[in-house]
């Protein structure tokens, strides 16, 4: 059987969050009842006229900027014309031959890919090469009954930003990995919230097969009704499954769109097309074209830290693994949380401790209850408090453990729960030097096997003082104490 190369292009849809729609006052928010954010401008009403969002567009353009895009000194707005029931003026306000963005590329993370495929990426460190980042309006929602189709038109007119890669994609853990790392990278920026289930990011996927050898590529299949990144990925793994089998049988693939059966695991066919949909673009009359350099300036002091760069300085600065890096990065707010800590602790504490508490504790906890870090009860201060007293030796690991359980379910401060359960320990010298004479001149015989070079003896001198000082021996202290005194 003949093998076959696999190329995908994504289309992604994101959702710019502003305030108000694109070209009118409508408040862009989402869940408020149906039809009650509309108005003649964002409904089509004859004589309405648009207005520029300008938020919108210097956020487009801080996702250029992010993504390595350049922009033409001039962009313009055209009309994309076509029928379609959840667009009341038959043509959408969009942008052709001179976008906001163009070029440009998605960096895939390591640990965005699928985590039963990070252990065998085939191209490491890949950057998806983008055709244009273009801006838009959203169209209204349409929910099909038995009855007929009721249409929603909140939705209509919600600055959209359409993200186009190039067919640069080789397989479905690659889509799977750019679609997390893009979400990733627009929720840093503060652009969009880019969330799947409530439609403000979604995607397309356009696929075709070819055999090796052959330079052109097989027929475009576009998929639709993808609503997670999972889900994009199944698909594609249906669709690949599905052309190859088409191809050994000696079929003739054509153009084509197909939708995505979740439930039954299948792609269904839609509608095919041999040619491109003629749209009939023309610059939109009622916009005018605007001039890039003045809002592009102010994009710039807006692009932040990337997740790949923070995640660069968390490893050179605290000394943290890459994994631990991906981890305290993935989301600004838990980075903000543990950079908090770390300065809390200061220099006494290293930066990788306070690390190991945010990954295996405290997320761990928030997780099994169901808990923000925004309302975890534990303040970055707290944890460093915490790790503070395992690292002077004040209470133990296994103390710790307990401590840590009891200040997330009261909100208490470390230093009231070590002293609620009794858990202070002795670090008074004095009264631990006192403690080492009186055992070390009841057990000569022991420290004559100690001055033989017998070690173990040490543990068994150090955990008979620990049983005479009922456990609240400062174990740090009391083993340089005692080494010093058996010479």
């Amino acid at each position: 059987m003949p093998k076959y190369i696999t190329t995908i292009g994504l289309e992604v849809h994101a959702q710019i969050n502003t305030r108000s729609k694109m070209f009118c006052a409508c408040p862009a928010e989402y869940g408020a009842d149906p039809n009650t954010h509309t108005c003649p401008t964002c409904l089509g009403l004859p004589g309405a006229l648009p207005v520029l969002n300008l938020e919108a567009i210097e956020k487009t353009l801080i996702t250029g900027q992010m993504l390595g895009c350049s922009t033409p000194e001039i962009s313009k707005w055209d009309r994309k014309n076509y029928f379609y029931p959840d667009m009341p003026k038959n043509y959408q306000l969009t942008q052709f031959d001179l976008p906001l963005c163009i070029g440009g590329g998605v960096p895939l993370y390591e640990f965005a890919y699928p985590k039963d495929a990070q252990k065998n990426i085939k191209n490491p460190g890949k950057v998806v090469k983008l055709t244009r980042i273009h801006l838009e309006e959203d169209v209204g929602k349409s929910t099909h009954t038995g009855a007929g189709t009721l249409l929603d038109f909140n939705r209509a007119g919600t600055p959209l930003m359409e993200i186009v890669s190039d067919p640069d994609i080789d397989s479905a853990e690659e889509a799977f990995a750019y679609l997390s790392s893009l979400r990733q990278i627009l929720l840093y920026g503060g652009v969009s919230d880019a969330d799947m289930e409530k439609g403000q990011m979604r995607c397309d996927v356009n696929i075709s097969l070819r055999p090796e050898g052959q330079k052109e590529y097989g027929a475009k299949i576009e998929l639709k009704n993808l609503n997670s990144v999972s889900a994009v990925r199944r698909a594609i793994h249906a669709e690949i499954e599905r052309q190859t089998e088409a191809l050994d049988r000696g079929e003739k693939l054509i153009q084509s769109t197909r939708r995505w059966d979740d439930d039954r695991g299948e792609t269904q066919l839609m509608r095919t097309k041999e040619d491109a949909h003629d749209y009939r673009y023309f610059p939109c009359p009622d916009l005018l074209p605007i001039r890039t350099a003045p809002l592009l300036a102010e994009a710039k002091k807006r692009v932040p830290e990337l997740p790949h760069e923070k995640c660069d300085r968390f490893v050179k600065d605290y000394a943290v693994s890459a994994y631990d890096a991906n981890v305290l990065a993935s989301e600004q707010s838990l980075a903000a949380w543990f950079e908090q800590a770390v300065a809390a602790a200061g220099s006494k504490v290293p930066a990788k401790k306070i690390a190991n508490w945010v990954i295996n504790e405290l997320l761990g906890v928030l997780n099994a209850n169901g808990v923000t870090l925004e309302q975890s009860p534990i303040t970055p201060q707290a944890l460093s408090e915490l790790v503070s007293a395992v690292e002077t030796g004040s209470i133990s690991n296994n103390q710790a453990k307990e401590v840590f359980a009891e200040m997330f379910a009261t909100g208490k401060t470390a230093a009231v729960v070590i002293k609620e359960k009794g858990f202070e320990q002795v670090s008074d010298t004095g009264a631990l030097e006192k403690l080492c004479d009186d055992v070390i001149a009841a057990n000569p015989a022991k420290v004559e096997e100690f001055k033989a070079g017998n070690d173990k003896v040490l543990n068994w001198m150090t955990g008979q003082i620990m049983k005479a000082s009922g456990g609240k021996a400062n174990p740090k202290i009391l083993g340089e104490l005692l080494r010093a005194k058996l010479g």
